[in-house]
């Protein structure tokens, strides 16, 4: 029953990353027909809060309108004095004056509420009138004094959420890493830090939007700091929208690359996700081997990349002709500074077609031992018996030999030498042998244990007992456990293990000085002594007896 919960879990996580990610790149989409609108009129603002917008003419462009009129308006809000306004025709065209002053003459191109400039002229001056008013109380002691107080009560309740926000997540995301640790059964983290993650991003996104919102809330209730929060968001605006560079016929500016950028960037985690709903939902469900499983998903996400990256810069607009100076470059780069990084992702494309190697194998290259784990663009992943993970460049496989234990057929061969006294029975140690290796659950049946006589050896008779697994990532744990049943079968059939033995010769000489008698009496009954005990312990040691 706790399966059937967690699955939806996963795969809510899954739809969500998509629709991040869709959501992404409507909004980037959306964003261009934007930014080419603001070229073709600007705002006029008094205090930072917008009134209209104006329009290219011949003599001016808009945002030199809008700022002669943003400071005439500025002005009189600053002055207190009432608004007079007035619309005059001349030339055909209506004009409003306020206090007497020349603001704007308003053209055809200029309507866009109204169906003349007339009527338009009529809109914008009581927009106009609304506005002084507005920003002249706007400036009174006790709108300040009320204003500060709010804005004081807005920054404390916002201390607040953002202690709130961080228990929540903090608990929200621990009772979900719990419930991925029971569901996650193979060992794999990749979904439980995907979480992890994914709930840190989360976290700081909603801090950064709180406190931006309260940021912007506060200085839009003052008319001083609204007028700077305007400008400086005018000011990145025009930086962000302004060129930086062409390519081709297209001139791009910082929000294009950025915009460039966060696309790719989905691309590559909408690859990595459909990657995974690959391996998991359809690949793991067809009777193939987990290496097969491993090349195909590979290959398939870097052939999503490749194919995708093209589409997204053809949609954006840029000319892929462009790059062929940038692409020669990078050539002569790759052939001087990358050669390593592209020798190793030539080798990997070799191992994943030829797959001399795959994922869960058991291999043996250089010094490491141990199962594969991952085979990516770069290197190969193994981890070894200690539980360790080792990074092994895929060029290495290629240039050196490699032991795979696993290919094609994961049953494999291992020796265990054995030394037994010469006073065995040669019959009955191959019997307790092969019994011993009967014993064990891991060893094959077929093909059958098989015991060699080595030979004769200076302290023992050498035998090596040969039998067959199926498991070659267990040799170590089968081999321990089998040379214990090796000595309890031993001892069941008094069967003994010899040590090295050493014999020491001692004889007497002439000595070149003469001795008294007493002296060299003394030396004899010494020497013929030592002698008699190195034959019985000799004796005793044939017997067995240590």
């Amino acid at each position: 029953m706790r399966k059937n919960y967690q699955f939806p879990l996963t795969r809510y996580f899954q739809l969500m990353r998509m629709s991040i990610i869709v959501l992404v790149f409507v909004m980037s989409l959306l964003l261009v027909p934007a930014q080419a609108q603001s070229t073709k009129n600007a705002p006029v603002a008094i205090d930072g809060r917008l009134v209209f917008r104006v329009s290219n003419t011949e003599r001016l462009s808009a945002p030199e309108r809008a700022n002669f009129i943003s400071s005439q308006l500025q002005a009189i809000v600053k002055s207190q004095e009432a608004p007079d306004i007035k619309i005059e025709r001349r030339n055909e065209s209506p004009i409003i004056f306020i206090n007497g002053r020349y603001l704007l003459t308003v053209t055809q191109t200029d309507t866009v509420a109204a169906s003349n400039p007339e009527e338009q002229a009529g809109m914008w001056a009581e927009d106009i009138r609304n506005a002084i008013q507005k920003a002249q109380n706007e400036r009174s002691t006790q709108f300040i004094r009320n204003t500060s107080i709010l804005s004081v009560v807005i920054v404390l309740m916002a201390v607040g959420i953002n202690r709130v926000l961080g228990i929540l997540w903090q608990l929200t995301q621990y009772r979900v890493s719990q419930l991925l640790v029971s569901a996650d059964s193979s060992g794999d983290n990749q979904i439980q830090n995907t979480s992890r993650l994914l709930f840190k991003a989360t976290l700081l996104l909603a801090r950064i939007a709180l406190w931006v919102g309260v940021a912007l809330y506060i200085t839009n209730l003052f008319p001083v700091t609204r007028q700077w929060s305007y400008n400086i968001a005018s000011s990145i605006i025009a930086s962000l929208t302004s060129p930086i560079f062409s390519l081709g016929q297209k001139a791009y500016s910082l929000t294009d690359i950025l915009i460039l950028v966060v696309l790719l960037f989905g691309l590559i985690i909408f690859t990595g996700t459909t990657t995974n709903l690959l391996r998991s939902r359809i690949l793991g469900r067809m009777r193939i081997s987990r290496g097969a499983q491993e090349a195909i998903a590979i290959i398939f996400k870097y052939a999503l990349i490749s194919f995708g990256t093209v589409v997204l810069l053809q949609i954006w607009g840029l000319d892929l002709s462009s790059l062929t100076i940038v692409a020669s470059a990078l050539g002569v780069g790759i052939g001087f500074g990358f050669q390593d990084i592209a020798k190793n992702f030539g080798s990997g494309l070799v191992l994943l077609f030829e797959r001399p190697i795959q994922v869960g194998d058991f291999i043996e290259v250089g010094e490491y031992m141990g199962t594969v784990e991952y085979i990516g663009a770069r290197s190969v992943v193994i981890r070894t018996l200690d539980r360790v993970s080792i990074i092994v460049p895929n060029s290495r496989f290629l240039e050196t030999e490699v032991i795979n234990w696993s290919h094609r057929n994961p049953v494999s061969r291992i020796h265990l030498p054995v030394g037994v006294a010469y006073t065995s029975d040669v019959n009955l140690v191959k019997s307790a042998l092969i019994e011993a290796a009967i014993g064990h659950p891991e060893v094959l049946k077929l093909p059958q244990p098989q015991v060699f006589f080595l030979g004769f050896g200076d302290s023992a008779i050498n035998f090596e007992l040969l039998v067959w697994i199926d498991k070659p990532h267990q040799q170590a744990p089968i081999m321990s456990d089998i040379y214990f049943l090796i000595e309890a079968s031993f001892r069941k059939h008094n069967i003994e293990i010899p040590f090295p033995q050493r014999d020491l010769n001692m004889r007497t000489v002439d000595l070149p000085i003469k001795l008294s008698s007493e002296l060299e009496q003394a030396l004899l009954r010494l020497t013929q002594g030592m002698n008699g005990k190195g034959r019985s312990h000799e004796t005793e040691s044939r017997r067995g007896n240590p």
